[in-house]
């Protein structure tokens, strides 16, 4: 036998990477604290399982998603909510390509309707929060009328644009205030109460 084959056969092998080693294969303490480190998420998850779709007090106040079932409306089964947004959404299209303004406002003014009645009686009732949109609708109509007013008082330009926008940000910043405290306090109540069931 040649020194260079000897050398070969008495040279130990690498143990390759992806193998576990006899400590590790053997060793049962390790397999008990990882099982014991992932046992709290475990539990975590089944409770969240358990518990549906009711949230915390603290998930509820960081979570915009709804609680619970979503609240009837006084008309319910009947969805005529849906039904005004949908022919107002036509009612749009049609007036848009064929040039009539009143059938274009009236669209757009049943979808409005129809939105603002399901999203306030989701914001009221602590399901879901709409207070941004609540805030923005009345804060757009006092935009609008604001600029009418400069507008008749001869203002022109950008005038119109600017001029409202000192009073738009002030008001929509309370009203967002005051619409999200009372969600919140709806929030509260309504999490209460499926709790108790």
């Amino acid at each position: 036998m040649s020194k260079r084959n000897a050398g070969r056969r008495g040279r130990p092998r690498k143990r390759r990477s992806g193998a576990a080693g006899p400590a590790e294969a053997r060793d049962p303490a390790a397999t008990a604290a990882a099982a014991s480190a992932a046992a709290p998420a475990t539990a975590r998850r089944a409770r969240g399982a358990r518990d549906g779709d009711i949230a915390t007090p603290d998930r509820a106040r960081r979570d915009p998603g709804g609680v619970g079932e979503r609240p009837d409306a006084p008309w319910h089964p009947w969805p005529f909510s849906e039904l005004l947004i949908l022919v107002g959404a036509i009612g749009t299209i049609v007036g848009f390509a064929s040039g009539h303004p009143w059938t274009l406002f009236a669209g757009l003014g049943a979808v409005l309707i129809g939105t603002l009645e399901f999203t306030i009686r989701e914001h009221r009732a602590g399901y879901r929060s709409h207070a941004a949109l609540l805030a923005a609708v009345p804060t757009a109509l006092m935009h609008g009328a604001i600029a009418l007013a400069l507008f008749s008082l001869g203002a022109r330009g950008g005038v119109l644009v600017l001029a409202p926008l000192v009073v738009d940000v002030p008001v929509f910043w309370l009203l967002y205030r005051f619409l999200r405290a009372r969600f919140e306090d709806a929030r509260r109540e309504r999490v209460f109460e499926l709790r108790r069931r």
